[in-house]
């Protein structure tokens, strides 16, 4: 069979798998069977033993880790201490929880590299108040969905552990590519608060005294201090992006235990069994889609795409849109982690063909698949934000697209000057980034 023929029949029924709302996990391995029924060489076993041989992997032990810190955080009620510490800094400006949620966001992405942690953690306190302060109930959720998607942006995040683990790239690298990015999408969506706020006439707030902020971020301190020990652990050389997910779970536990008191052993036990239950299915959607990502490289599907691309002639920012469409595409239907393993390990070859730098190349992808988070049908952030909201979906997306246009314009920022990605990392991580 041709790569084409191939193609076609895997992503065929794959996207008819999902319109019949098969799970993704699972429509991924029923859509490499056919093709290895047909292929003489080929056994459905196999399926399994890529699955298996996909989790023989030490850096995908730090999913479940930093799953668990993140969980652990919410549970020890940082949260509460990172509005706190927002609310001083930016609770004055007009529109002033709008501007809290969306800092106290980029606090949490820097802790728990999860953004449905994040949305379910922060919306569950901000929505209710923020319709209290007079925001509409649509704005509230688009806000709270919108800015939880900076969880996987700024490190620690697992979309940059699978995405380092699987082509090889360096995660530090990425850890260190994605804060530029993270900040100025997240100044982006306070420039779309504002702009809301200052429409509906909302007035400016007293601003915090200096005792109230320095009450509130001695409050958050130990808290904040969680992405300065992972980032700056992998940075320096003291331990590894699993060691460093590892550092960081033991680190939340001694917060919640000892240091705040917030959680008892019966809290514990519920928080790692939700984290099991969570990382299972990561885990096992992480297999499907390497049995698939298996599929494509054996026929040679990159191979064929790469030839294509070298007809075509494409420069780098050219590519740098066409990364960027795709994965916004493929993002609306399916999971980050999926759509990782099986469009990246595509397009990866490809990229590197024209001459782009991997890490851009990751970066692109990462904040596309970003959107998928909160744009329907998938869009899993904003049904959980919906859903604390009180609201349908459909009633959220015309202020959901209102605060993702400004992320867009730092997306395609990002695709036209590669250095917002990469000048930090070959600042601070030369050996490994240039």
């Amino acid at each position: 069979m041709t790569p084409g023929t191939v193609a076609s029949i895997l992503f065929g029924l794959l996207f008819l798998l999902i319109i019949l709302r098969v799970p993704v996990a699972f429509a991924l391995a029923l859509a490499c069977i056919p093709v290895f029924f047909i292929e003489p060489r080929l056994t459905p076993v196999l399926v399994l033993q890529e699955m298996f041989r996909s989790y023989n992997s030490f850096v995908l032990l730090a999913v479940p880790f930093f799953l668990l810190a993140a969980n652990l955080m919410n549970a020890a009620g940082i949260t509460d201490r990172l509005i706190r510490l927002s609310r001083a800094m930016v609770g004055h400006l007009p529109g002033g929880l709008g501007h809290v949620n969306v800092v106290v966001s980029m606090f949490f992405a820097g802790i728990s590299g999860s953004s449905t942690a994040d949305a379910a953690g922060i919306g569950s306190l901000l929505i209710p108040q923020m319709k209290k302060e007079g925001f509409s109930p649509s704005f509230s959720v688009a806000v709270t969905a919108c800015s939880s998607v900076m969880g996987v942006i700024i490190p620690p995040s697992i979309l940059m552990v699978v995405w380092g683990g699987l082509m090889s790239v360096s995660i530090g690298g990425l850890f260190v590519a994605g804060i530029l990015p993270g900040i100025l999408i997240g100044m982006a969506m306070m420039v779309a608060v504002y702009v809301y706020a200052h429409r509906h006439g909302m007035q400016p707030h007293g601003r915090a005294t200096l005792g109230e902020f320095a009450s509130a971020l001695v409050g958050a301190l130990l808290a904040l201090l969680t992405p300065v020990i992972i980032v700056g652990g992998i940075v320096g050389g003291l331990f590894t992006p699993t060691e460093a997910s590892v550092v960081a779970a033991l680190y939340a536990l001694v917060l919640g235990l000892i240091v705040y008191r917030a959680v008892g052993p019966r809290e514990v036990a519920h928080v790692f069994y939700d984290t099991g239950r969570f990382a299972a299915i990561a885990l096992f959607c992480i297999g499907t889609a390497s049995a698939f990502g298996w599929t494509l490289a054996y026929f040679r599907i990159p191979a064929a795409l790469v030839s294509y691309v070298q007809v075509l002639d494409l420069g780098i920012v050219e590519m740098g849109f066409a990364v960027a469409i795709a994965f916004l595409i493929i993002g609306l239907f399916i999971d980050a982690i999926p759509a990782i393993i099986i469009l990246g390990t595509v397009l990866y070859p490809v990229t590197l063909e024209v001459g782009m730098h991997p890490i851009h190349f990751a970066m692109i992808g990462i904040i596309s698949l970003a959107f998928g988070l909160v744009t329907p049908p998938y869009g899993l952030c904003l049904l959980i934000s919906c859903s604390i909201g009180g609201i349908p979906v459909k009633a959220a997306m015309r202020d959901v697209a209102f605060i993702l246009l400004p992320m867009l314009t730092i997306l395609v920022l990002v695709v036209l000057f590669p250095s917002i990605t990469l000048w930090l990392p070959r600042l601070l991580m030369p050996q490994f980034v240039n």
